[in-house]
């Protein structure tokens, strides 16, 4: 009798929200500011009016507003944060020295700032309907309670007056970045929280995600004149400001004076961000129905590589538009400045002086939270796997298929190696972890990154590719500028799919259970071959066995979950597919029958494909010999 062994085989990769439909109500803002900004103090002043519309069917009694710099102060809740946290050693780096769990941007550099160095933001008046209110500062929130409530299907309107300093560029904002980008204005006015079907939220700014409600922006920026400026929004002056934004052919008047005011309107976004520096290029790319603007430092690197991008956008975009939908603004921009990569409706901040691939990379990263931040919205403090995950997945796939040399591989690979990476580190967390309360930032960023990268991955597994694909795009229409959540998201898969998966995100979302399936024997019986599979790990799934022949012919067996209620659909047109009776998860084996004799088989495989999350690969493979 033939015997089938088993190789080893290392893998070559290294509470859920309550339902809700998709008619939830959302509230408005309406921003009118006017802002100005001394390139010399590095201050800002400004008057803000914000009409709010209450579209919930609850009374307000208080409101919040961020004051995200605030954060730039020794001893604030981000600075002690970050300085606790860089005391674990998560690991050891390539020299073998201690790993210790920094942000890297951030570290002890806020406990060291000087007061001409630091950030603020000060209200110095504010009122609701021309009454004052009372309010108090609570570091980065501001808590206004309100003289008369505001009632559901009404609206208020607060005018603020307020000043800031720009701080030295620490995390995501500030001045004087590493590239040299006078000033990066991300979380620069005071914003209102979010309040949504949970209540409000309004979390302090300790290192992680935003959250926010869409309005209409209009924002005038008065600054010295030498200075252009980039960000959200569609200048409303383009001839009186020139540097790249002027109509073709127009005449650029500039108005007298040292001082030049620019004028953004930017509709249905929920933020709003600005870069300014004396030496930026701008140049614009026709992509579509909306234009791209690139706005960069010329040097020797530059020069070679922002121009490059500029020109590939636009195949980026078309893989973009199939696979997860149309970009609905007119205009985006790609601003050189900040501390890495950070997105902002309409536009991003990203560090542009490195190589080619790193600069397209970053870039197609933060264009794609336009979708799953910008447009979707889910409240990233909850469900930071929903933005940062669903954008890396459609990051590297894009990126993948738009990049001659990485047509033809697996795409998400890497997530995969990181994931396991993770569940080794022993720093794993469930992936419902508040973001700001995960014990590392190791283990916040692979949970955010890459598990939730996998989440989907391994969904097609489940589900099959197409009907992931399919769902996606259902998931776009149907929840864009709604805020959706974990279950809002899984019920779109099971429509598509007409599979159950409450049990799918459970686990995946609830728990730190793994992935382990095995071969546990083969043997022959009445002519033909039994195979047991056996479940090693706590987290039960769906199995697909590939059987090839010793004539070279391969057939795939699937085993669904009963948990599913049904089956996913074949993935392979030219290749047999057998779906058997369903596993049920409390049964740690499995067995099914293959109508050969073990003499005609060649190999059984647990899983070819790789998207299975499997933490032990060495038992999923045997061979004839």
């Amino acid at each position: 009798m033939r015997k089938l062994f088993f190789p080893v085989m290392i893998l070559a990769l290294g509470t859920t929200a309550a339902w809700a439909q998709t008619d939830r109500w959302q509230q408005h803002v309406q921003y009118k500011m006017d802002v100005q900004l001394n390139v010399q103090t590095n201050r800002l002043t400004g008057k803000q009016q914000l009409q709010y519309t209450n579209n919930s069917p609850d009374t307000l009694f208080r409101v919040f507003y961020h004051l995200y710099w605030n954060a730039f102060q020794p001893g604030s809740m981000m600075d002690v944060r970050s300085r606790e946290l860089g005391k674990i050693i998560v690991g050891k780096d390539a020299q073998g020295h201690n790993r210790h769990d920094w942000d890297a941007r951030v570290t002890d550099r806020i406990s060291k700032l000087q007061p001409n160095e630091i950030g603020y933001q000060k209200i110095l008046s504010l009122k609701r309907d021309g009454r004052q209110q009372a309010y108090r500062t609570e570091e980065t929130i501001l808590v206004v309670e309100l003289d008369q409530p505001i009632l559901p299907k009404s609206k208020a309107v607060f005018d603020m007056e307020f000043e800031a300093q720009v701080p030295v560029q620490i995390r995501r904002s500030g001045r004087h970045n590493k590239e040299g980008i006078d000033f990066s204005m991300a979380q620069w006015y005071p914003k209102m929280c979010e309040y949504d079907y949970e209540g409000w939220h309004p979390t302090p700014y300790i290192a992680r995600e935003f959250y926010g409600v869409w309005g209409d922006f209009d924002v005038k920026i008065t600054l010295d004149k030498q200075y252009v400026v980039a960000g959200t929004g569609y200048l409303q002056n383009p001839n009186q400001i020139g540097h790249g934004y002027e109509t073709k052919g127009a005449k650029v008047t500039r108005p007298a004076g040292k001082t030049l005011t620019w004028h953004f309107l930017a509709p249905n976004v929920h933020d709003f961000v600005w870069a300014a520096d004396p030496e930026y290029k701008h140049i614009t790319k026709q992509v579509d129905d909306f234009t791209a603007h690139f706005f960069y430092r010329e040097n020797d690197t530059t020069k070679n590589t922002w121009p490059r991008l500029a020109e590939m956008i636009p195949a980026a975009y078309e893989y973009i538009k199939k696979h997860y939908g149309p970009y609905p603004y007119k205009q985006y921009s790609f601003i050189q400045g900040g501390d890495g990569g950070m997105e902002y409706p309409m536009a991003t901040l990203i560090m542009g002086n490195g190589k080619m691939d790193g600069l397209y990379g970053v870039a197609i990263h933060e264009w794609m939270h336009s979708w799953y931040q910008g447009m979707l919205g889910t409240n990233e403090s909850l469900y930071p796997w929903m933005d940062e995950g669903f954008t890396t997945f459609a990051e590297d796939n894009t990126i993948g298929n738009t990049v001659d040399s990485l047509k033809g591989r697996w795409h998400q690979a890497g997530n995969y190696r990181s994931y396991f990476a993770l569940i080794r580190s022993g720093f794993e967390e469930p992936m419902s972890t508040h973001s700001d309360h995960f014990n590392t930032n190791y283990g916040y960023s692979i949970n955010a990154y890459s598990k939730g990268a996998v989440f989907l991955e391994q969904l097609g597994y489940v589900i099959g590719a197409a009907n992931r694909d399919a769902g996606l795009l259902r998931y776009y229409r149907d929840w864009r500028f709604k805020h959706p959540n974990a279950k809002d998201f899984i019920r779109v898969m099971e429509k598509e799919s007409g599979l159950q998966l409450d049990w799918y995100l459970q686990y995946m979302m609830n728990s730190t259970k793994h992935i382990d399936y095995a071969l546990d024997s083969i043997y022959e019986a009445s002519g033909k071959t039994v195979v047991r599979l056996r479940r090693v790990g706590q987290f039960p799934m769906p199995v697909d066995v590939e059987v090839e022949l010793a004539d070279g012919r391969k057939e795939m067996h699937n085993i669904p979950l009963t948990l599913m209620f049904g089956s996913k659909p074949n993935e392979n047109a030219g290749q047999k597919y057998i779906v058997h009776d369903g596993w049920r998860w409390t049964h740690p084996t499995y067995t099914f029958t293959l109508d050969v004799p073990i003499g005609q088989l060649k190999s059984i495989e647990i899983d070819p494909s790789m998207r299975l999350a499997d933490v032990d690969r060495n038992n999923n493979k045997a061979v004839s010999r």
